[in-house]
């Protein structure tokens, strides 16, 4: 059995918030008369738990069994005898039913699933501002109706800062429709591995911008002619190299790569939101990606291959970058061990300044967070499914089970740090054991620990010296943009505004990839912004604008 505690805040004290089980309306209404949002028929409830509080484990008081949209991932596919599904059933009383989808099927499979009014009760790996498509139709659930119910989730925002985050996530009526996975401090993730020892020969320190960083590419190809390119790139699944695009485009003054949102960029000069996609910002960052093609510093193939084969030719030395984050980095270095280059040395570079300064998005404490099937709210294990969700995704109990596993399992306690046992590995941690933390036990996995430890303390746990040193290195240099103005949709802008943030973006994805290529030239700039206008650009950023109560 899972050893169970209370959690431990800041100052030592135990805040035990207990749960309101029906809403109290301001004008003293009774939410039985179903005027009041975020009111649960108590007399249908089955499985929750009385007086749940901030701290309290979560055990379903009879067995309990959720729709999950589970993200099978290729490096840790699911099995159903992992420890972490059968301690949620043993210890927590919970099971799910699983739609289980490929990780490259994920987005599109998703919302045929919401579309088609058969969405699971609770959708993981969900970023700030995929649900907005989705409002209009009424088919998600406005949990911030019912985070009453949730007061590890309430605790962690108040403690830690975090109200205007999750406030800029309301729509037009005043609610959100998603929960993100939360930090008590930033944590930077995403960069470009370089190849160290490649650049130490050549004399050479890491870049502290982009045009830096491309004079070293074409120093290092010009120094190590072995090379097929100097860089290479991955997780190009959706969209050109995504993970690159969204680290360097704040720096550029825009968005792009995973964080390109709904394609709204803010102008702080203006006061008003613009399209990023057809921005001078946006233009100036696919100009310096499609260079570096040009130039033959980027391997095209980057913009379109799978994750294994930009790895593999990263560890072959055809390429001395790649894009990077804390866990990759890991893998690399295995990569190379396998191919016998022992003089090969890997290091993650503090993300280079650009044109619009030494940037990260504003709101980056929010994680990938979930979101929940409106029909959920209509089940008799609608509350403890909420009670669950909030111990397993904002307790510290849950974060750390999600994380580490069970202890005596998979981890043991050495004073106030956790030990993985002998035979279980994740990363630089136990690298020769013969069992994954993930693979083999279901553990560190982004379906169940959307944020991997929300806490500092949990964050940092399994970071090896290198990554906290990278994160300081980027909380050096790095300012944190301002959270703009919340565009606030109405149900009808909602539909309209969904509808045609995806015809737009994939014209932007498409577009993104052929300039960078060369496939189309940089001087058909224009005519793509006419293609972007005709498709109702204009119409979708004026009402963007007008939802925010910003702009003309």
């Amino acid at each position: 059995m899972r050893i169970t505690r209370n959690t431990i805040v800041a100052g030592g004290a135990v805040v035990a918030l207990t749960v309101t089980l029906t809403a109290c309306s301001g004008d003293g209404e009774s939410p039985e008369d179903g005027a009041e949002a975020g009111a649960i028929d108590m007399a249908s409830q089955i499985g929750y738990m009385e007086d749940f509080a901030a701290g309290d484990t979560f055990v379903a008081t009879e067995p309990v069994e959720f729709g999950l949209l589970y993200r099978d991932h290729p490096n840790y596919p699911f099995k159903e005898d992992w420890s972490i599904v059968q301690h949620l059933e043993q210890d927590n009383n919970v099971t799910f039913d699983y739609e289980n989808v490929p990780l490259e099927d994920m987005q599109q499979k998703r919302s045929v699933l919401i579309g088609s009014g058969e969405a699971p009760d609770i959708m993981p790996a969900t970023y700030p501002g995929d649900e907005v498509q989705f409002i209009g139709g009424g088919a998600i659930l406005p949990i911030s109706d019912y985070v009453q119910y949730m007061p590890n989730f309430q605790q962690k925002v108040s403690d830690w800062g975090l109200t205007e985050e999750i406030e800029a996530q309301r729509q037009a009526d005043g609610k959100y429709y998603m929960i993100p996975g939360l930090h008590e401090v930033a944590k930077h993730q995403y960069s470009v591995a370089i190849r160290q020892d490649l650049w130490d020969a050549a004399g050479l320190e890491h870049p502290t911008t982009w045009d830096e960083f491309a004079e070293q590419l074409a120093v290092i190809a010009e120094e190590n002619p072995d090379l097929d390119h100097a860089m290479t790139d991955r997780w190009s699944i959706n969209g050109p190299i995504e993970a690159t695009m969204m680290a360097a485009a704040p720096n550029f003054g825009t968005n792009a790569g995973w964080n390109y949102g709904q394609g709204l960029q803010w102008d702080a000069d203006a006061g008003a939101y613009e399209y990023a996609g057809a921005s001078d910002e946006y233009r100036s960052l696919v100009q310096y990606f499609a260079d570096l093609v040009a130039d033959g510093l980027l391997d095209p193939e980057a913009l379109t291959q799978d994750d294994d084969q930009a790895k593999e030719k990263f560890a072959s030395g055809q390429a001395a970058a790649i894009g990077s984050n804390d866990q990759v980095l890991l893998e690399y270095r295995d990569a190379f061990a396998e191919t016998g280059d022992s003089d090969a040395e890997i290091k993650q570079i503090v993300v280079p300044g650009g044109p619009a300064g030494d940037l990260i998005p504003g709101g980056t404490r929010r994680e990938s967070g979930l979101m929940f099937s409106a029909q959920a709210a209509e089940q008799d294990d609608f509350l403890a499914m909420l009670q669950f969700v909030d111990w397993l995704y904002y307790s510290d109990e849950g974060l750390e089970f999600a994380k580490w596993g069970v202890e005596g399992e998979t981890f043991e306690r050495q004073g106030d740090e956790r030990v993985l046992v002998d035979e279980v590995g994740w990363g630089e941690l136990n690298p020769d054991a013969p069992k994954l933390l993930n693979a083999d036990f279901g553990y560190y996995n982004g379906v169940w620990s959307i944020a991997h430890g929300s806490t500092e303390d949990l964050d940092k746990s399994m970071m090896s010296d290198e990554v906290i040193e990278f994160m300081d290195g980027m909380n050096a240099v790095k300012s944190e943009l301002p959270i703009p103005p919340a565009v606030q949709y109405d149900e009808m802008q909602q539909e309209q505004a969904g509808l045609q943030q995806t015809t737009l973006q994939d014209i932007v994805m498409q577009n993104t990839a052929q300039f960078m290529l060369g496939d189309r030239p940089m001087s058909e700039w224009d005519a793509y912004v006419a293609e972007l206008v005709g498709a109702g650009m204009t119409d979708y950023v004026d009402r963007a604008n007008a939802a925010a109560g910003v702009g003309d």
